[in-house]
């Protein structure tokens, strides 16, 4: 199982939304550069980035944060926010992501989302975010009338093969993750590569979700509280 420490930025700083509630950020700090080294020097190979201002607008004004951290560190940066059409794809490929992540676009715009599939692969990878099992969009500001499941199912037909699915309840509340969700989904898609993204709050957990064989998972707030220590959740996956 890979690990994706993450860094959500606003301003260009390193902050956490809980549930989703723009009204309700915290900053961590203001140097998201120096978060991305330290999760390097803990032994992580990866790291998650989301543009929190980009997924509400559309718009990718953390561009040059983003690439510094890319620039500053041998991490391999997946990026989600705003991704929304195939130049914003191309601008963060080129400036050397590993992968980029689709959310509102995969939903509201299915021809965008093949033509990306086709071009590039496993560099593109679906954010499926679910409130009460719907699909979230536009920075978990809207809810949709499409279940979970049926956007997964969606999104194996097109191609699409890493889905980060998120429980937006369980998010920056340090409650525990949604296990029974992501058991749901690897029996229902077994040829899916799943990421696990809210409430891994304890290194049970991570231990849990690497016996389940996700294909990644998520640190984030729990990472900032000094919840989880990452060098010691990078070992335990490693054993």
């Amino acid at each position: 199982m890979i690990l994706f420490p993450a860094i959500d930025l606003i301003g260009g700083k390193a902050v956490r939304l809980t549930k989703g509630d723009y009204a309700q950020v915290t900053v961590y700090n203001d140097n998201p550069v120096a978060v991305a080294q330290s999760f390097e020097s803990a032994g992580s190979t990866h790291i998650h980035v989301v543009d929190l201002e980009g997924a509400r607008d559309g718009t990718t004004p953390n561009f040059e944060t983003v690439c510094a951290i890319i620039k500053n560190t041998s991490l391999k940066l997946e990026i989600g926010g705003g991704i929304r059409d195939m130049q914003t794809v191309e601008k963060y490929l080129n400036a050397g992501a590993f992968r980029v992540i689709l959310g509102t676009a995969a939903l509201t715009d299915p021809d965008f989302l093949k033509d990306a599939v086709a071009k590039y692969g496993d560099k593109i990878a679906v954010g499926a975010d679910l409130r009460d099992g719907m699909v979230a969009t536009h920075g978990w500001l809207q809810t949709s009338s499409v279940s979970g499941e049926e956007f997964i199912r969606s999104m194996q037909e097109i191609g699409v093969r890493v889905i980060i699915c998120t429980d937006i309840s369980k998010d920056g509340v340090m409650g525990g993750t949604n296990r029974s969700l992501y058991q749901s989904l690897q029996a229902t898609f077994p040829q899916m590569c799943f990421t696990a993204s809210g409430g891994i709050s304890d290194i049970e957990t991570v231990k849990v979700l690497a016996d389940m064989h996700m294909y990644g998972a998520i640190l984030g707030k729990a990472l900032y509280t000094g919840a989880i220590d990452l060098a010691q959740a990078v070992r335990e996956v490693a054993e």
